[in-house]
Formats: structure tokens, C-alpha cells, sequence
């Protein structure tokens, strides 16, 4: 059951998720959420063609943020959705993804319901949903894992810690979030406990959208082969998961053909 808060006399704010990049991957719910939007702020990782469908009055107003790099402080997006909403303005806080996928999610809700704002959570298609159905597998399969792993590469002290020793069991997946600046780091940290060093990792850059691209490579080759790629856009990180020949064959036609 979704659930919504309510309060009287303030605005609204919808959290949204964006899904990967894909117009068409939006549900219905998110855009009827956009279309009626008075302002939306954004996340930096939003599509053009994702932002096109947002209502012809509605202010867009992008609150990027980059890990370790330039960024709006976590706090002076709380309190411009809460400006913003006390207006009476009904706001679309817009996430790439999934907004309760490593979307600070709790944190912007917080804020809100502190205010007295009205929320409500429409979800979207995470990254790891998109980049899998890009390389043609499955997240789960039977006899060879029964759970996935989210990860994310890095968080507010650094690099990421995470269970390693369980990661570096055979048959592991894991879906890495924000993995690009922190490759070395997990690279090293499975080699160490013991990860085989043949097992695949795919890398898929701007899942869902015309420019995707896949990186196919194994854990001894991960950090070499990802700085020799050069990808610059979204990428999420697949531990043990190769793509299947044929839907490896498919982006290459796509890219010939583009």
C-alpha cells in the first residue's frame, strides 16, 4: 500500500523516481505527478528527455550532486523543498532511479514532515533493473545465486565498506552503485579475501538510453580496463554477472546502426 501523509494548509511534494534514463520507463504514476507539478527539482543524472515531460509552467530547478565533487548540500535541498512547498506549490522532488535506492530519501522526508508538508514516494525502475536487462540476464537465478547484493561504491566518510569476505564467495552478485571512483578499492578488497580474480564484472554505462554502453571484464581486470574505457556518464557495476552473447550482439548492432 503506498503511503501518503497529509497535512493542511501547505503544499505537496512527491518524491519521484526518474527510472534510468528512458522516457518510456516512467510509470504512469510519476508522470501524472510531473505534469502537474508546480516546480521540480532535479537530480544531475535526470535525461533531457526525462525533464521535456514535465509540465510547460513548472520551474525546474537542478540540486545536483556529485560524489567527491561539486555539490547542494544535503541540507539546502531539505529546506528549498520546504520553502518551496510552504508556498502552496505542488513539488516533484525528481531521483534518478529509484528515490529509496541510495536516494537520501529519509533524510528529504524528514525534512517535509517536520514542515507539515504533504509527501507521498512513487517509485521508479532502479539502475541495476535497467543495466540488467541491458546485458540480458537476470538478477537471481536458480543454482547459481538466490540473492543480490546492492552496494554502494562510496558514502559520506569514503570509499564503502562492506562484508567482503561473503562478496568473495563463489556465486556472489552484487549490484554496485557509484562504483566507478571506487573500483580499485572493491578490486582490492575481494583479491584480498580471497575473490577468484576470473570472476566477470560488467559495467553498463547509461542503462535504458540510446548512448548505453557495456564494459564486459573480470575482477583482475576491473580497474585497468574501466580507466582504459573512459565512460563518463552513470555507471553501474555487475560482480558476477557476464551478459549473455546475444545481448552483447544487440548493442553492438545498436551502435553500428545508431
Amino acid at each position: 500500500m503506498q503511503v501518503t501523509q497529509t497535512y493542511q494548509d501547505a503544499g505537496h511534494v512527491d518524491f519521484v523516481g526518474a527510472g534510468p534514463g528512458d522516457p518510456e520507463l516512467l510509470t504512469l504514476k510519476a508522470l501524472r505527478a510531473f505534469e502537474r507539478a508546480d516546480v521540480v527539482l532535479h537530480d544531475r543524472l535526470i535525461s533531457a528527455e526525462v525533464l521535456a515531460l514535465a509540465g510547460q509552467t513548472a520551474d525546474l530547478v537542478d540540486v545536483g550532486k556529485a560524489g567527491f565533487g561539486p555539490s547542494w548540500k544535503q541540507e539546502d535541498i531539505d529546506a528549498l523543498l520546504v520553502e518551496y512547498a510552504l508556498k502552496g506549490l505542488r513539488v516533484v522532488r525528481l531521483k534518478s532511479g529509484d528515490p529509496t535506492v541510495f536516494g537520501r530519501l529519509d533524510e528529504e522526508i524528514d525534512a517535509v514532515e517536520a514542515a507539515g508538508i504533504s509527501w507521498q514516494i512513487i517509485p521508479g525502475i532502479t539502475a541495476a533493473s535497467a543495466a540488467v536487462a541491458g546485458i540480458g540476464q537476470s538478477q537471481t537465478r536458480r543454482g547459481r545465486n538466490s540473492s543480490i547484493r546492492f552496494l554502494t561504491g562510496h558514502d559520506m566518510k569514503g570509499f564503502a565498506d562492506h562484508d567482503w569476505s561473503a562478496l568473495a564467495q563463489p556465486g556472489s552478485v552484487a549490484a554496485i552503485y557509484m562504483g566507478k571512483k571506487s573500483a580499485r578499492f572493491i578490486q582490492g578488497r575481494l583479491i584480498m579475501h580471497g575473490a577468484d580474480r576470473a570472476t566477470p564484472v560488467t559495467l553498463i554505462e547509461n542503462a535504458s538510453r540510446p548512448d548505453q554502453r557495456i564494459l564486459t571484464t573480470t575482477l583482475d581486470h576491473m580497474s585497468a580496463d574501466l580507466n582504459a574505457s573512459d565512460m563518463d556518464g552513470p555507471t553501474l557495476t555487475f560482480y558476477g554477472l557476464a551478459p549473455r552473447q546475444a545481448a552483447k550482439a544487440l548493442t553492438e548492432f545498436k551502435k553500428e546502426h545508431a
